[in-house]
């Protein structure tokens, strides 16, 4: 059994910053995980993918930022259970949880933090019978590592921003990019749409609309594309099809554990701490919604650090602190040892 202070499911940006705030108020945190390794869809889906809306950051790529926040996290020395998801809850007398993986690894914890994203995800697909042959061998749902695609020819489907930033990262490493979408007019952003027509004129990206992509032929790798303009149909030599469509978000398990679930997310009471219907159990990030709820990092980040002050409180009742700045009082690990940071600690006063 693997006991913990707060036990976090899903160790993206948001679990990960939360293991910083809790170390700052000396408690041990524990995350699970269903990916191999610990950074959520930053790590997983788009690890090479600029972000520009993290404070202090102008432009970090999503593999750069998990890899900042484990460095944040480390001296706190959280524990990791990756590669499981968790299966079931169940309330002890005491009030605490305990949390069972699909692999049957238990975990024990007074508090429960459900940080995990947009939940279990699958790529929408496009309805083409034979694309599933081709998975892994030219078709792609995610761009891990542009450089896969170093003077490639590459077919992009889409019509948000996924399907125009891409078309025009690519555009300086691909061969030839052609972006394939079944209207004029895209859903993505104003400035994007703007540069993917200028890249247009210059020749650097093949623009087909509106049409669709129905049919995908090859030997052992994906030799062509078929597309469909109006009544015409014709083929594109590519070495890579690329359909972009989103991705179908899914709770998982944590959709019977008895929350409150609104829109595939759970309701949390944002006007105190970011707690579920069940006390003791927090969401916090992308999985949770609220009125005026955004899905961005930094907001996570933010709920993170609230639902923490109210983690003390439930795993140290009738204990009062008072915050402090660390850019006076520095931070106290876990070993003991104090470094000076410029960041907020709190010291707890019987």
């Amino acid at each position: 059994m693997i006991t913990t202070d707060i036990l976090i499911i899903g160790a993206g940006p948001t679990g990960l910053f939360t293991v910083f705030e809790a170390g700052l108020l000396k408690l041990k945190c524990h995350l699970i995980d269903a990916l191999p390794q610990a950074g959520g869809q930053c790590s997983e889906l788009y690890p090479k993918k600029p972000i520009y809306d993290i404070p202090g950051f102008p432009e970090v790529l999503a593999g750069d930022l998990t890899k900042n926040l484990l460095e944040q996290s480390k001296q706190f020395e959280p524990g990791f259970t990756l590669g499981e998801r968790a299966e079931t809850v169940e309330k002890q007398e005491d009030g605490s949880f305990i949390v069972t993986t699909n692999k049957g690894t238990q975990h024990q914890a007074p508090v429960v933090a459900i940080a995990g994203g947009l939940g279990s995800f699958e790529p929408r697909k496009p309805l083409i019978d034979n694309i599933t042959s081709f998975e892994d061998h030219g078709v792609d749902y995610f761009i891990k590592d542009p450089e896969k695609y170093r003077n490639k020819r590459v077919v992009i489907s889409g019509g948000g921003d996924s399907a125009l930033d891409w078309s025009i990262f690519l555009s300086d490493v691909a061969s030839e990019v052609t972006l394939i979408h079944r209207r004029n007019e895209f859903r993505g952003a104003l400035d994007s749409v703007e540069k993917v027509q200028e890249l247009k004129s210059q020749g650097k990206i093949n623009l087909v609309t509106p049409a669709e992509v129905v049919g995908v032929s090859g030997n052992s790798h994906i030799e062509s594309v078929t597309v469909k303009k109006g009544e015409e149909e014709f083929q594109i030599e590519t070495d890579h099809f690329i359909p972009l469509f989103g991705l179908s978000p899914k709770l998982g398990p944590i959709a019977n554990w008895g929350l409150e679930i609104e829109k595939n997310a759970i309701k949390v009471d944002n006007a105190l701490d970011y707690q579920t219907n069940i006390p003791g159990i927090y969401a916090i990030g992308d999985v949770n919604i609220y009125p005026g709820k955004l899905k961005l990092i930094l907001c996570g980040f933010h709920e993170a650090t609230l639902m923490c002050q109210s983690a003390y409180k439930v795993i140290n009742p009738g204990k009062k602190y008072v915050l402090k700045y660390t850019t006076v009082s520095g931070i106290d690990g876990f070993d003991g040892s104090r470094k000076e940071s410029p960041k907020a600690v709190v010291k707890a006063i019987n």
